[in-house]
């Protein structure tokens, strides 16, 4: 018997949406949707430097659910736009707890997505009293070895066509450190150097995250307004390691042993190899696991779609 594969729930407008000011200068813009009172939760975006969207909203049934989604700094609605100053990974972990206070929420589910399932291993190692439930998505810890399989040699071997488009804005003399040479580019005075740079680095995501090529999901990755934001505020982090010790998320893996949650990645992850999401599943053994056959990492991806659905519902109760 096939079972039929979950879908988005309908399309919801948020009750309530605001800035936040969290110091340093920045305001970042959240939006409350659901049910007010209901079961708390809060949706971690990927990038870093992406942005949320209304399709998010519809990855909870919003009578069960009380959920706050919001653009992490510099992206988004966030202010100021493509901003690294005073951005790291702690200073979204402190920002994320600020949000939870502000809704008087003890605990919550926390749900997050390629760079957002980092930022919730993060949050969660760091506030595990606070997490009711994790929920994530493409698996990435931010090794030395993914960065560099996704940006020096890797996945260069799967889109060797995308890779050169990649690498075309970097001298040949400087493409053995993709990363600082990108970074040299999108922190630079030359305005129009730095637009195609953020562009084409932008672009090597957005045509890389799907099993099949899906331009309804990629195409805002070449706008050059997303694409600065996008790309200036990804390379700073990942240039950084995340201002994160090599294996950290990893390590301390053992501080979520308490906490219920699902792992949910696509065998054809390309971003993110599935030998990390393996090595978390381990390492959390209370998690259930799910490596989707036929799915690459974007979470529209049907069966990576229908599984998020399902680990929604029932970590409301609805069976």
């Amino acid at each position: 018997m096939t079972t039929e594969l979950r879908g988005f729930y309908p399309e919801i407008e948020p009750f309530e949406t605001g800035m936040l000011d969290v110091g340093d200068g920045h305001q970042i813009y959240w939006e409350r949707f659901g049910t007010k009172g209901a079961k708390p939760a809060v949706f971690l975006h990927g990038g870093p430097g992406g942005a949320t969207s209304p399709s998010h909203r519809r990855l909870f049934d919003p009578a069960l659910y009380d959920v706050i989604l919001f653009d992490q700094r510099g992206c988004g609605k966030s202010t100021p736009y493509a901003s690294i100053e005073a951005n790291t990974t702690w200073h979204l972990v402190a920002d994320i707890e600020r949000l939870r206070t502000m809704i008087g929420a003890e605990k919550w589910l926390v749900f997050g997505g390629s760079w957002g399932s980092t930022l919730a291993l993060a949050y969660a190692e760091t506030h595990p009293e606070h997490v009711s439930e994790l929920v994530l998505r493409g698996i990435y810890t931010l090794t030395k070895a993914e960065l560099d399989w996704y940006y020096q040699f890797g996945v260069s071997e799967m889109f060797p066509d995308k890779f050169e488009r990649f690498c075309a804005p970097i001298p040949e003399d400087e493409r053995h450190e993709m990363m600082a040479a990108y970074r040299r580019r999108l922190v630079g005075t030359d305005r129009e150097e730095q637009l195609r740079c953020a562009v084409a680095w932008s672009t090597w995501e957005g045509e890389t995250i799907t099993l099949l090529p899906n331009p309804d999901y990629s195409d805002h990755f070449y706008d050059p307004e997303f694409a600065l934001a996008f790309a200036r505020i990804e390379n700073h982090f990942f240039v950084h390691a995340g201002w994160m010790e090599e294996g950290q998320l990893l390590r301390d893996a053992y501080k979520l042993k308490d906490i219920p949650g699902v792992i949910i990645h696509g065998r054809y992850d390309m971003p993110c190899p599935a030998k990390y999401a393996w090595q978390l599943h381990k390492a959390w053994p209370k998690a259930d696991f799910h490596l989707i056959e036929g799915a690459g990492h974007a979470y529209l991806e049907p069966g990576i779609l229908d599984q998020l659905i399902r680990a929604t519902d029932r970590f409301a109760g609805k069976s």
